[in-house]
């Protein structure tokens, strides 16, 4: 049987993967939440408009970018710096 849960926990888990800073799974697991259970809230608010998902998938995505862009410039500045030596 589902467990009813508040409006406010709803708008905070949302609110949270707007952000983008956590995923879906590690949201749902720190509110006690079924995964499938966020993605039905997400597909909802996406049906009506929000486009929450893409809005999460763009962040996580940037993210995702810049580490393999800072990583780069790492490598790039090691092997600089060993070919003067």
């Amino acid at each position: 049987m589902p467990i009813a849960v508040s409006k406010d926990i709803k708008d905070q888990v949302l609110s949270r993967v707007r952000e983008g800073k956590d995923t879906v799974v590690e949201i749902a697991r720190q509110h006690g939440l079924k995964v499938n259970t966020v993605y039905g809230w997400l597909s909802r608010s996406v049906a009506s408009g929000s486009p929450l998902l893409e809005t999460a998938r763009l962040k996580k995505q940037n993210r995702s970018l810049k580490q393999i862009i800072g990583n780069l410039m790492l490598e790039m500045e090691t092997g600089k710096k060993n070919r003067h030596d």
